[in-house]
């Protein structure tokens, strides 16, 4: 529980003075339209161009949220966490990052997927263990994450080209790219809980400070530094879709935080699970694509599942206390409880 109530803000417009509803649909449009606009940008660069440069792009996107964070005047100084605390994050966070990569090595797309869409139930079983958090969610919120889970899986296996392709090595590393995941949410969870000064423009730049430097190593130990740069020297307008695509994705990590600070890690998850639900759904939408039946039971159990998500929780209505029974004074000077008065025989 948080201790004191920290004023938050998301680019300028208060979200503390705000009802809940307010909050999280202010927060939740900033995520999905921050991570729309990258998803197009992703399609265009890793998959019209064949650039698949994942270390060097996520590179260049650490420098320009950087400068995004000073421009809205952030110094050092307003710090409120020791930088070892964002040692600890930035390192699950490349953790993470690096395993999901690598595994795409050793698994496709559809496997991979499957694997990822799980994220909301180790995050919600990590909470549990995380120092400062020890949440415990009731089970109709495991129960909702299943449902998601399930009817996510079961949408995005019906759009794919290919069945899944398991590997021993690559489910290993995807595997453990899932237990980062549920560490990072929690662990960002767990600061804005014990130290409810914290804001997410420090976590965003503190994060991306300290992390930048874990990149360096796989992009020179694999050469995609090298092969990069001289891509993008060859096609400069490639960073102009980098920065746009960035300067999207700053507003979505702000916005992920804000949920994150105001609705748990695990609310969180599912939020950013559900995304690519809507993501799929809205290019079926655009682009007239035929709907299945496995498109309508994925559906109809992601439906369920956040239905089940956002039912009040059943709390036993708490039993007032009895007053205490006032006294009067007696006409020979004691005290006695109004209800004695019955029963003290007439004189």
């Amino acid at each position: 529980m948080r201790n004191v109530e920290q004023s938050r803000s998301l680019f300028g417009i208060s979200l503390s003075d705000r009802p809940r509803w307010q909050q999280f649909l202010l927060c939740s449009s900033g995520f999905f339209f921050g991570y729309l606009v990258n998803g197009i940008c992703e399609e265009y660069v890793y998959n019209r161009l064949q650039f698949s440069y994942g270390w060097y792009f996520t590179f260049v996107q650490g420098f320009v949220y950087i400068f995004l964070i000073y421009l809205q005047g952030f110094s050092t100084k307003q710090m409120v966490n020791p930088w070892k605390t964002y040692v600890k994050l930035s390192a699950v966070l490349m953790g993470s990052h690096g395993l999901t990569k690598g595994s795409l090595a050793f698994l496709n797309y559809p496997a991979q997927l499957m694997f990822k869409s799980t994220k909301v139930l180790p995050v919600m079983i990590m909470g549990a263990f995380i120092p400062g958090l020890r949440r415990k969610y009731p089970l109709h919120e495991y129960l909702s994450a299943v449902l998601l889970v399930v009817g996510l899986i079961l949408f995005t296996l019906a759009d794919a080209q290919t069945s899944p392709n398991f590997s021993m090595i690559g489910v290993l590393m995807v595997s453990g790219a899932l237990v980062m995941d549920s560490f990072l949410g929690n662990l960002q969870e767990a600061i804005f809980t014990m130290n409810p000064e914290t804001t997410q423009t420090e976590m965003l730049f503190c994060s991306t400070v300290v992390g930048l430097p874990f990149l360096i190593p796989p992009m020179l130990l694999t050469g995609e530094l090298f092969r990069a740069w001289n891509s993008c020297y060859q096609h400069p307008y490639v960073y102009g879709v980098l920065v746009f695509e960035a300067m999207a994705t700053f507003v979505g990590q702000v916005s992920v935080l804000s949920l994150i600070a105001l609705f748990g890690a695990a609310t969180t998850a599912m939020i950013t699970t559900a995304r690519k639900a809507v993501t799929l759904l809205l290019s079926y939408m655009i682009f007239t694509k035929p709907l299945t039946e496995q498109h309508g039971t994925g559906l109809l159990l992601i439906g369920m599942g956040i239905t089940m998500k956002l039912l009040p929780e059943n709390k036993p209505p708490q039993r007032l206390p009895k007053p205490a029974p006032s006294t009067q004074m007696t006409t020979n000077g004691k005290q006695e409880e109004d209800g004695d008065e019955e029963k003290r025989p007439l004189v």
